[in-house]
């Protein structure tokens, strides 16, 4: 390694995350006009610097320049404005959505109470330890992208650039499917496709104003959205065991107010199609869960990744259990999978599929279910607003890392990758195809180029912690110096990765032979395999077409970067800190920071 590039090697230092960026503090006692200051905003960052290596080019022979890649994404010049409250509602809320409120009928149709219940508890686990090996890498490498960032020090450049553009891709995508959802859902009440234009403008406008704001405006909308979500989920959970104590329906549909316990789960029954049945809800579930892990690539914009991280992770464990187990459970006890309606929806954000709105139809309260319309509603812009933010910063490191235009790696004064939001909010206009006749075509195909996303980035995430772990005892380095340590360790990372691979095995079994195939023509098969698995070889021809164009190489463990980045901790001094810190905590303090 030349000396140069040593000198250019930076560790994180508290001066290094301070809240604003070096313009902000130059002119901070200057007064400006508004529109100046506005103006002067959108320029860069003129102290913001990012070191670049000459090396990045396969064109001198050199192939990829790995140790470059991490400087470029470490010395990032994003602004660490996030909080401990916006990173801990982003953990609990951040992936409450259609997926939950509205996917769960479809998957409830397909594979009955006991299916759904099943596949959500296994999916949540296996995401239990795929966020806690988050955590760990998240703590001390808090880099911008950091998913992509991961594999490409740890596993491959190649499957790095694979995984980058997977994520960013199925974020790209998902907007314009979120805002699109967005509109439908507006024809619960009010149902005239030509005014779904309308909808579209302002459903765009609003997440994209909320985005150029800044980090800190995504950080409070989505403290607002999750607040709303969980606010709702915990209200359906007490209605819902009300519904079931004092009366549901008979097997006719109609009200019945007798108690229904687990009536359901013996008739019609607690499991649908069998093991395949049971396949297809898996799928679902992985994709209600998708957006969990944000809670990583926000680590580079938190104020204190040490302390606000960990304390998130935690949430994960109460959101699995809480949100998704148990308002799935009573789901199943309250709406027969037999029932058409959940079938009837449009796409994954029709309220009228969905089996909370339906519950609550069969008590026969008439107002609440336009109350859940709403919570859906919510959701799906939620997810539209995390869209934004989740592209934008994926594509800034990857052209960060030479891996995509360089254009993409503007980061203005207040810490925004303006193009990047450009881009995302450019292709946010894709959503006007709601007003359309083609409005489901469109949605079924955006779907499918997100659909297994979150699949891929969850395994290369099991798979980078695994590997890390390796490089780390191999360099000599012991568990104590981790400021932050996986409790589920090197196992949980495995059973997560051999998980994901289970799912991914799931969803070609049943992409390419679905519930139902015989009735279904070879066309129909065809289109029905690649909206499920077209993730699948885009990924695929992405890394291969990389690898061999850049000549990259498999990294060995002893050759891996673990320095770059790398936030500096004096794991003693900090553990005895907490310790006296804790002393002096009351017992409810103590209680309530071991479960949270």
């Amino acid at each position: 390694m030349s000396s140069h590039k040593m000198e250019d090697k930076k560790t994180w230092s508290p001066e290094s995350s301070s809240n604003p960026s070096a313009y902000e503090g130059d002119m901070g006692n200057v007064r400006r006009p508004f529109t100046r200051r506005l103006t002067e905003s959108f320029r860069r960052d003129p102290h913001a610097s990012v070191t670049r290596s000459a090396s990045f080019s396969a064109a001198d022979g050199k192939g990829y320049d790995a140790e470059a890649a991490a400087q470029a994404t470490a010395m990032s010049p994003l602004l660490r404005r996030l909080k401990g409250r916006h990173l801990q509602m982003i953990a609990i809320g951040g992936s409450i959505g259609t997926g939950l409120f509205v996917g769960s009928g479809k998957a409830l149709a397909y594979g009955g109470p006991a299916s759904l219940l099943l596949s959500f508890a296994l999916t949540g686990c296996m995401l239990y330890c795929t966020v806690q090996a988050l955590g760990e890498l998240a703590v001390l490498f808090p880099v911008a992208g950091s998913f992509a960032s991961y594999s490409t020090r740890f596993l491959d450049p190649a499957w790095g650039f694979a995984m980058g553009w997977n994520y960013a891709l199925n974020w790209l995508t998902v907007l314009p499917l979120e805002i699109v959802s967005a509109s439908i859902t507006v024809d619960y009440w009010v149902q005239n496709i030509s005014l779904n234009a309308a909808w579209v403008t302002m459903f765009l406008v609003l997440i994209v104003l909320i985005n150029f704001f800044g980090v800190k405006g995504y950080g409070e909308a989505e403290f607002v959205f999750a607040i709303v979500k969980v606010t709702a989920v915990i209200g359906y959970i007490l209605l819902g065991v009300l519904i079931n104590v004092m009366g549901g329906v008979d097997s006719h549909g109609n009200p019945d107010a007798s108690y229904m316990g687990f009536r359901l789960w013996h008739h019609p029954g607690a499991f649908h199609n069998g093991f395949k049945g049971l396949c297809s809800t898996f799928v679902t579930a992985a994709f209600a869960f998708a957006g969990t892990e944000l809670v990583g690539l926000a680590a580079a914009e938190t104020e204190n990744p040490r302390k606000a991280l960990p304390t998130a992770i935690k949430q994960v464990f109460w959101r699995i259990t809480l949100f998704y187990v148990v308002s799935l459970l009573l789901v199943g006890t309250l709406v027969p999978y037999t029932d058409p309606r959940l079938l009837n929806g449009r796409n994954s954000a029709d309220a009228k599929a969905s089996p909370f709105v339906i519950s609550i139809q069969n008590a026969g309260i008439e107002v609440l279910p336009s109350v859940m319309n709403v919570v859906i509603m919510i959701s799906v812009l939620s997810v539209g607003n995390s869209s934004i933010y989740g592209s934008s910063r994926t594509l800034a490191a990857l052209a960060e890392q030479c891996q995509a235009p360089a254009f993409l790696a503007y980061i203005d004064r207040k810490g925004r990758p303006l193009y990047a939001i450009i881009v995302a909010s450019v292709l946010g206009l894709l959503a006007y195809l709601a007003a359309t006749q083609k409005q489901q075509d469109a949605f079924n195909w955006m779907l499918a180029l997100s659909g297994l996303s979150s699949i891929f980035t969850w395994s290369s995430i099991c798979l980078a912690h695994i590997r890390f772990r390796h490089a780390w005892t191999l360099q000599g380095h012991s568990l104590d110096e981790l400021a932050f340590r996986s409790p589920v360790g090197i196992i949980g990372s495995w059973v997560g990765l051999v998980f994901n691979m289970l799912v991914l095995i799931a969803q070609f079994w049943t992409g390419f032979a679905p519930v139902g195939w015989q009735q279904m023509s070879v066309s129909d098969r065809v289109v029905n395999f690649f909206q499920a698995y077209l993730a699948a070889p885009v990924v695929v021809l992405m890394y291969i077409g990389y690898k061999l164009y850049m000549k990259t190489e498999i990294l060995r463990a002893r050759d891996m970067d673990l320095f770059t980045g790398k936030r500096e901790f004096n794991v003693r001094v900090l553990v005895q800190e907490e310790r006296a810190d804790r002393k002096r905590w009351p017992r409810w303090k103590k209680l309530y920071k071991f479960l949270c």
